[in-house]
Order: C-alpha cells, then sequence, then structure tokens
C-alpha cells in the first residue's frame, strides 16, 4: 500500500536533511560524553556498573519515548510532538549538568532519553510519510550513515571538550545543539501527516494498531532482529571506553580517535547496504549484516578469553558495529514498507525494542568490573545468536516481500541528500 504525498508545502527540499539531523539525538546523547565516563565515575564516587546505568537509562528513556510519540504523531501529527520533545530535551540536557549525585545523573539521563527518543520516531515515520520504494531504503541507508558520523563526531568533539571542561560541560553542549535543532526545526519543519491521514479512535486504537503489528511475522522478526543487534550495539557503546582505556591504556582523545574508526565503519557500510538493498536483495544484506556483527562478536569474546593485541579488539569492534549498520536498512524498510497508515506506531515500536533492548545489554558489561573483556564477549555474542534466530522469522516470506518493495514506485520528487 502506497500513501499519499503529504501538502506540498510540508515537503520542502530541505525537509529531507533536517530529518537526517533529528537522528544525532540517539547517537550524540550516547557518544559525546563516554570519553568522560571514567572521570564521571570517580568524581561521583560510583562503582563501575551504576555509572553504566546513567547510559542504561538515557537507552530507556528512548526507547520510552519513541513508545509513547510515535502513536501520538499518529493521532494529532508529526510537528507539534517534535518540537515538545526538543525543548524538552534542551531542559533536561541541563539538568544533567547540574546533578549533584549520580542517583539525580541516572534519573536525568532517564528523562532526557525519553525527550530525545521524540525525534528519532519523529525521522523515521516522517520518512515514511514522503518516501516509498527505492527511495525508502535508501533514506533508511541515509539514517543509518547519519547515526555512524554523529557517533563519530560525538566521542571525538567530546574528546576536544573534555580537555577543558568536565562532563558537565558536555551536558551543557548537548543542550545548545538541542537549541541548533530546534531552530532548524521551527525554520523548515512543515506538518508531514495532514489530517485526513491520521488514525482515530485513541487509546483502543493504538493497542487495535499494535496487535496488528506484533502478529505480522515480517515485522516482527524485523524488529527482533535489530533489537538484539543493537542489544550488541549497546553494550559496545557502553563497555569499550573501559576496555579501551582501563584495559588498553589509551587516553580520552585515543579513545576517540578508535571509536571514530569504528563509527566510520559504521557509516560506510550502513550506507553500502542501503545501496545494495535497493540492487540485490532486502532479506541477504540483511542476512551479511548479521554474519559480520557475529564475527566481530566471537573477535571480543576470544579477547576475553585470552590477551589479545589492541589492533585485535579494535578489529573485533569495527566488525560489530559495521555489521549491525548493515542490518539497519533492510531491515527498516522491512518492519516500515507495510504500514504508511500506522508508520509513527511502527516505528515507534521498532526504536523502542532497538533502544530498549540495549539499556538491558549495557549494564551487564560492567558485572567483572572495569579490568575484563570477557562479559562484553559473552553478552555480544549471545545477542548476535538471538539476532540470528529472530531472523528466521524472515525467511520464508522474503521473496514475496521483496517483490512488493519493488513493485512501489516512489511517489515524490524529494531528494535524499
Amino acid at each position: 500500500m502506497t500513501a499519499p504525498n503529504p501538502p506540498a508545502r510540508a515537503v520542502s527540499r530541505m525537509l529531507p536533511t533536517l530529518l537526517l539531523v533529528l537522528t544525532v539525538f540517539g547517537p550524540i546523547s550516547m557518544d559525546l560524553y563516554l570519553p568522560a565516563l571514567p572521570a564521571l565515575t570517580a568524581e561521583m564516587g560510583a562503582v563501575t556498573s551504576v555509572a553504566q546505568l546513567t547510559v542504561t537509562a538515557c537507552l530507556i528513556g528512548l526507547a520510552a519515548g519513541q513508545l509513547v510519540a510515535g502513536p501520538i504523531s499518529d493521532r494529532f501529527g508529526r510537528r507539534g510532538i517534535l518540537l515538545i520533545g526538543i525543548v524538552a530535551y534542551i531542559v533536561t540536557s541541563l539538568l544533567c549538568a547540574l546533578s549533584p549525585s549520580i542517583e539525580m545523573l541516572i534519573v536525568a539521563r532517564l528523562v532526557q532519553g525519553l525527550a530525545g527518543g521524540v525525534g528519532i520516531v519523529i525521522a523515521t515515520a516522517s520518512g515514511r510519510d514522503i518516501f516509498t520504494g527505492s527511495r525508502l531504503i535508501r533514506f533508511y541507508g541515509s539514517l543509518t550513515v547519519i547515526g555512524g558520523f554523529a557517533a563519530i563526531v560525538g566521542p571525538l568533539i567530546g574528546g576536544l571538550l573534555n580537555t577543558f571542561t568536565d562532563w558537565r560541560g558536555l551536558f551543557v553542549f548537548l543542550a545548545v545543539i538541542g537549541v541548533a535543532i530546534l531552530v532548524l526545526t521551527l525554520a523548515i519543519f512543515g506538518e508531514t501527516l495532514p489530517a485526513d491521514r491520521r488514525t482515530r479512535g485513541g487509546f483502543g486504537q493504538t493497542l487495535r494498531d499494535y496487535r496488528t503489528l506484533l502478529a505480522d511475522r515480517i515485522f516482527l522478526g524485523a524488529v527482533l532482529n535489530q533489537g538484539f543487534l543493537y542489544a550488541a550495539l549497546f553494550a559496545y557503546l557502553a563497555g569499550s571506553t573501559y576496555v579501551l582505556q582501563d584495559i588498553y591504556g589509551l587516553s580520552p582523545q585515543w579513545y576517540a580517535a578508535a571509536f571514530g574508526l569504528n563509527s566510520a565503519g559504521h557509516m560506510v557500510f550502513g550506507y553500502l547496504a542501503g545501496r545494495a538493498a535497493e540492487r540485490w536483495s532486502i532479506p541477504g544484506i540483511l542476512a551479511v549484516g548479521v554474519l559480520v556483527t557475529g564475527l566481530g562478536a566471537v573477535g571480543v569474546l576470544v579477547a576475553g578469553l585470552t590477551p589479545m593485541p589492541l589492533w585485535v579488539v579494535i578489529v573485533s569492534l569495527f566488525a560489530l558495529s559495521s555489521g549491525v549498520a548493515m542490518t539497519a536498512p533492510p531491515a527498516t524498510t522491512l518492519a516500515m514498507s507495510d504500514y504508511p497508515q500506522m508508520a509513527g506506531t511502527a516505528s515507534s515500536l521498532l526504536g523502542m525494542v532497538r533502544f530498549g533492548f540495549g539499556g538491558v545489554a549495557a549494564p551487564l558489561v560492567g558485572v567483572a568490573g572495569a579490568l575484563s573483556i570477557l562479559p562484553l564477549g559473552v553478552v555480544t555474542v549471545v545477542a548476535v545468536a538471538l539476532a540470528a534466530a529472530a531472523s528466521l522469522l524472515l525467511v520464508r516470506r522474503h521473496a514475496a516481500t521483496d517483490a512488493r518493495t519493488d513493485a512501489d514506485t516512489p511517489t515524490e520528487t524529494v531528494p535524499v541528500s
């Protein structure tokens, strides 16, 4: 089913670019302060696993925020809920900077995540509002690229800022980013979901939409696949700062450089996966991504079982991050393509599972303290194995899905650039 176009006034040439910018909420909130996380842990007098709850709280907030914002945007439109979310993000970023204790910071990070989740779900849903067919796949590939770019820029900027400010200053910087995005949104973002395409029926209709989505084998398989793979990815995000700085002795700046290299792989392979899925096979690219992620996870596990040089760990983390990026465009397309009439709800479930599973996995990598790689290896290997199992839900119907996606023809002229 192909949705009609939004009003012409809403679809400016700058809108796709703004939608891509909105996706920085997740990675920038997660990555910017990671170089300062060990220092934050020491200043707050917290143990490693408790400090990592600041990562977990943000992930849970990002998941819950999307779960709420998606259905609301299907009913009331995208623009209003987006503006509320951005303003709340600015305020809560400042609250993080002012937190007097680790407990207060964890709570503030949870609320910051709730607000940040709005931008992510609106970007995904609005993309479905204005794109179809191959342009939709390309757009979701671009989302992965921008996420990888933000993941590169975040720790690099964080490492640079950390040379003359503490972790509190990093949260102030996040608030500044929120202000910049608010200005762009006010200037560019027109409503992409006209009133005649919005859902009716309130909370009861939302529950019916959830049942419809979760009963669809393709949607469920794609969402679970992404949930488990993002669990591996966010375990890496939470654990890599301790592995590379505390175990291998990298400075915050060199950690940011190593993290940036891995994020570059995330960006490049996400772009290539989106293009390859257009020309080859959506489920095929998804399977290759799972395999590459699995190889990286096994490398990390081996490094946890026996001492390995730094380059082995970095290559393994590179494969893990790049493999997850390869799966994102095809899996997102599989989850979103059949439900234009409930794109916000579908996007909210996808985002909730991604970040929710990540939030559960992230603290597990610190159970053995800051000087062991083994928990990170175990968590990532188990997560990838579960993702591969979820992919089996897609096997029998992938041919029909490919044919259905190929049959869609783009009905808009907005370029993704």
